[in-house]
């Protein structure tokens, strides 16, 4: 085998494992954080009791299905 194709196809496998593992780990980043969102209803709870607002369990549900349903949108574009 001549060098010029040995260093060819090692420069193809190298590019192409940096592609698929770009997309492996895009994919398991992306299910990571469909299963722990990083804000959290504690988290929420904590920032408007730090901002003067008195938190009902009501307003902490609206925000929350609020952030789903933005997190389900982003999803789909």
């Amino acid at each position: 085998m001549s060098t010029g194709l040995w260093i060819t196809l090692v420069l193809v496998a190298a590019i192409l494992g940096a592609v698929a593992g770009f997309f492996l780990a895009r994919r398991s980043m992306m299910s990571y954080m469909k299963k722990n969102p990083p804000i959290s209803e504690e988290m929420m709870r904590s920032m408007m009791t730090s901002m003067g607002q008195k938190p009902s369990q009501k307003k902490l549900n609206q925000m929350m299905a609020q952030m789903k349903a933005q997190a389900a949108q982003a999803d789909k574009k």
